[in-house]
């Protein structure tokens, strides 16, 4: 088979960017971002997360090819709001809602782990 060992889709080599911006010429206040080895998970993540913010555009990412895990991601903002801002503040409230769903679950672990414990009484 000429598909890569799976550890290679998620380590980065040495001297590789985890990501690079790159501004769009063609349009304002817009740009490319590519992001080495991540997948389908964090781009539909990123998109869902960059639509939500008034300011944003346009937000869209693809695969490009699937043997090789990397994607790129398109950003277009209003005038005044940079894609690189964009990106950070749709960052940051993945990372708080992240944080939300682990709290959340934790609570509904400890609560089942204290029935089940009343149940074995």
């Amino acid at each position: 088979m000429n598909q890569p060992d799976r550890f290679e889709l998620f380590l980065l080599p040495d001297g590789v960017p985890k990501l690079a911006i790159t501004p769009d010429s063609r349009l304002p206040n817009a740009a490319t971002v590519k992001f080495e080895r991540e997948d389908h998970t964090l781009g539909n993540l990123l998109r869902s997360q960059l639509l939500q913010d008034p300011k944003v555009i346009y937000a869209a990412y693809k695969v490009e090819h699937p043997l090789f895990a990397n994607f790129i991601l398109r950003i277009q903002t209003e005038d005044g709001y940079s894609p690189r801002e964009a990106l950070r503040n749709s960052v940051y409230m993945l990372i708080a809602q992240l944080e939300q769903l682990k709290r959340e679950f934790t609570k509904e672990w400890e609560l089942k782990k204290l029935s089940s414990d009343a149940d074995d009484f």
